[in-house]
């Protein structure tokens, strides 16, 4: 199977040696995305909502580029550093998965790569057969 590796141009996708997604075959699996603009400057510093739909965004578009879209989302991961807010990041998630409804997990870490980082989201999508 070809493997083709989606890039969002991050500096740090070089540096820590990843892909934004990876598309091998039919599935796509998208790296743990963050409210981190291109300029590198967090988005909603203290607002988990705003950071999760900002992840969401990102990895909408990086479904896009490769080949898919959120309707093809099996699994999504959500880590956050307060559980308390919890509310605010399922939110967020269920206005992009609500009729779609993947599996889903939410877990509280200790902390994420920068303290002002409240939620982490990672995204797996199977690409359905017939339009490979």
């Amino acid at each position: 199977m070809t493997r083709r590796n989606i890039s969002s141009g991050a500096a740090w996708e070089k540096t820590v040696g990843y892909s934004r997604a990876v598309r091998v075959g039919n599935l796509i699996e998208v790296a743990g995305t963050t409210a981190v603009d291109d300029a590198g400057v967090v988005v909603g510093p203290d607002d988990p909502y705003v950071q999760a739909r900002y992840a969401l965004d990102k990895i909408g578009r990086a479904l896009r580029d490769a080949g898919s879209g959120f309707g093809d989302v099996i699994r999504t991961r959500i880590f956050v550093a307060d559980i308390t807010r919890w509310e605010e990041v399922g939110r967020a998630h269920g206005e992009v998965f609500g009729d779609i409804r993947p599996a889903s997990t939410l877990i509280q870490v200790a902390s994420l790569v920068r303290p002002d980082l409240l939620v982490e989201i990672e995204a797996t999508a199977v690409v359905p057969e017939d339009s490979l």
